[in-house]
């Protein structure tokens, strides 16, 4: 079996940025979002987000490609979402695009930090200001 830490900073927004993910809704389905990983043998590290995205810090398994990680998470948490008879609000859609950005180990406590103050984060900034700045940040095009 290898041994595989590699760190990755994953984000991505709800459809057209739709602020659907309310307290009510987040909370449960980011508790799901943390069972089906642990399932999908996806290391969690950390998870929150706010009405209209995610942030959540992981590393995936030796056979996992970004691509398909994204999709174990992102695709089986809108199905189970939709699914919830108890959950009787509009559709969760998720947007195709995400980042997904490399985190050095120096930079683990940094990371773990913005991802965990993401509510009190996104009282001063919004998901379009965080957008541009991950765009430049990063170099993304």
């Amino acid at each position: 079996m290898p041994f595989i830490r590699i760190w990755i900073h994953y984000v991505w927004s709800t459809k057209n940025q739709e602020p659907v993910l309310t307290d009510r809704f987040r909370y449960p389905l980011f508790e799901h979002i943390k069972q089906n990983a642990l399932v999908k043998k996806i290391y969690l590290d950390g998870l929150n987000g706010y009405h209209d995205h995610v942030h959540c810090l992981l590393s995936s398994g030796s056979d996992q490609t970004l691509e398909k990680t994204a999709q174990l998470i992102k695709g089986e948490s809108s199905f189970w979402f939709n699914n919830k008879s108890s959950f009787d609000t509009s559709k969760l859609e998720w947007q195709d695009e995400y980042f997904a950005v490399s985190v050095g180990q120096s930079q683990l406590d940094t990371v773990r930090a913005y991802i965990d103050n993401q509510p009190s984060h996104h009282q001063r900034k919004t998901f379009a200001e965080e957008y541009r700045e991950f765009i430049s940040k990063y170099g993304f095009k």
